[in-house]
């Protein structure tokens, strides 16, 4: 039964390896929201940091990619396009005189295995509301496709669009009437959309663990779901399979390099989807494993290959048969799972100099952040406080624990909601969780993590000493926080 839980050791694991993976990431840093781990159709390590559930909706990032993916090769099933038509046939609105001819030569195929010659660009720092006619402009080919593997957001936007183009609905109501409706699962999911209207494609469904657990599956039984095909065997191998090269290091890195397939990653052994800040569904067929996870690593450099090494030593290399049971290893596990709560800022609890911080409002001349003041505020027994400053949107307050997450609302405005790349105008605010501690003795930080459809970071040092205090901000996200991002230098008011 689809989700029945076992123990790790009816799915030939020991309890212990599931233990030391989850310390493996916690002793390197990891930011995890929630872990699955499944052999077959069972679950066999379920985890989740409060306040995150498995059983909630999380962003997906570029897991995105991988769902356009598939419905794309849904349209192909039905006849509607083939992988080797050109894109161009399905927008000819956007073609002018001044078309790049490489567009005309770009095929549906090679967009799915990113070999577009499409060069980067981040369509948030234009604003673009039309992502295909932006695609479409001439300015972004600087070559042409079907040379090197070269990562392509903008076109796996484009397959979105052109999936709600050919079959006339929004890619997740498609999806669902051709495979979720039938599997049971994504009851509950949402995606994001572009200014347009368009869904956004290449980065923003919202879905459960389990849900995406279940495509993982899918895939892996080669498109049939209790003995129906939803999806033809042969585009399944193919969608899964090596399609291209990928590796432009030499170094072999498993991770990164392993070959691509159609908006799917190759492993050495198996696939896996991938999206930004780690939210991955690991797929090996040998083994029958499937793991999914959700974090915020955005700032955490080669988390993947981490990831890989530690899902490796730690799970797919010790999995086999069945295992005797082993009570003490399964509880010690059981209660790590219970104890598990979202990352906090790392650093002491106390200082002997915290009153010379509590209170003193610090003075700013102009600086990248447009912080004219701040302050911090302890409570009496210094176990939680708030930080106060003013920028050109008036006063801000934001508490915090020391040691600890206390979840608010970050108090800027303008950022986008349920419309990527729009700014909003109606007092709506991101949910967070802040923290703080004392790096030294002088050196007090806030960490910041949005944790709402959006995901960031944001890192918040204050250095003082009684003339003065420098202000260091350096944020981790995709197209906010923009205004939290630079130093100053503060001088006491009074």
């Amino acid at each position: 039964m689809l989700f029945e839980k076992i123990t790790p050791e009816q799915a030939g694991v020991p309890s212990g390896c599931v233990e030391r993976f989850i310390r493996f990431l916690e002793k390197n840093g990891a930011v995890m929201h929630s872990l699955l781990l499944m052999k077959g159709e069972r679950i066999f390590g379920d985890f989740s940091c409060k306040p995150f559930s498995s059983e909630e909706n999380h962003r997906m990032y570029s897991q995105t990619k991988s769902f356009t993916a598939i419905a794309i090769l849904l349209l192909v099933q039905d006849g509607r396009l083939s992988l080797d038509d050109p894109i161009t046939k399905f927008f000819p609105e956007y073609l002018t005189p001044d078309t790049d001819p490489n567009l005309y030569k770009l095929t549906v195929r090679r967009m799915l295995t990113m070999e577009t010659g499409w060069r980067t660009s981040s369509w948030f720092r234009t604003r673009e509301k039309n992502r295909v006619s932006f695609y479409f402009s001439g300015e972004s080919q600087p070559y042409p496709s079907g040379l090197v593997f070269q990562y392509d957001s903008t076109g796996s936007q484009v397959l979105c669009s052109l999936a709600e183009r050919l079959s006339g609905m929004k890619m997740l109501d498609y999806l669902r009437m051709k495979l979720f409706d039938k599997m049971g699962t994504f009851k509950n999911a949402e995606m994001l959309q572009i200014a347009n209207g368009d869904s956004w494609g290449d980065s923003a469904l919202l879905c459960s663990v389990r849900d995406v657990a279940s495509i993982g599956r899918l895939l892996m039984n080669g498109g049939e779901w209790n003995g129906e095909q939803l999806i033809d065997p042969h585009l399944v191998r193919e969608a899964v399979s090596r399609q291209v090269d990928n590796d432009e290091t030499g170094f072999d890195n498993d991770a990164d390099s392993a070959g691509y397939g159609y908006q799917i990653w190759r492993l050495k052994n198996g696939f896996w989807f991938r999206g930004m800040g780690g939210q991955f569904t690991v797929c090996i067929p040998e083994k029958d494993l499937i793991c999914v996870c959700t974090g915020d690593n955005q700032g955490l450099k080669a988390f993947s290959s981490l990831f890989v090494a530690g899902f490796n030593e730690f799970i797919c290399e010790r999995a086999g048969d069945p295992l005797p049971e082993d009570n003490a290893s399964f509880a010690s596990l059981s209660a790590l799972g219970d104890s598990l709560e979202l990352a906090v800022c790392a650093g002491k609890k106390f200082s002997p100099c915290r009153d010379e911080l509590d209170s003193k409002i610090w003075l700013c001349p102009e600086n990248p952040m447009g912080i004219s003041r701040f302050s911090v505020k302890f409570s009496p027994d210094g176990t939680k406080g708030e930080f106060l400053w003013e920028n050109a949107q008036g006063e801000k307050k934001l508490p915090f624990g020391v040691g600890f997450n206390v979840f608010t609302k970050f108090p800027q405005f303008g950022y986008s909601d349920l419309v990527g790349g729009q700014v909003t105008e109606d007092g709506f605010t991101y949910k967070c969780a802040v923290s703080g501690a004392w790096r030294e003795d002088r050196k007090f930080a806030l960490r910041i993590q949005i944790i709402d459809r959006y995901f960031g970071n944001l890192f918040v040092l204050i250095s003082f000493d009684p003339d003065g205090a420098a202000l260091v901000m350096n944020k981790t996200a995709e197209h906010f926080l923009d205004e939290y991002q630079g130093r100053t230098y503060g001088v006491p008011e009074n």
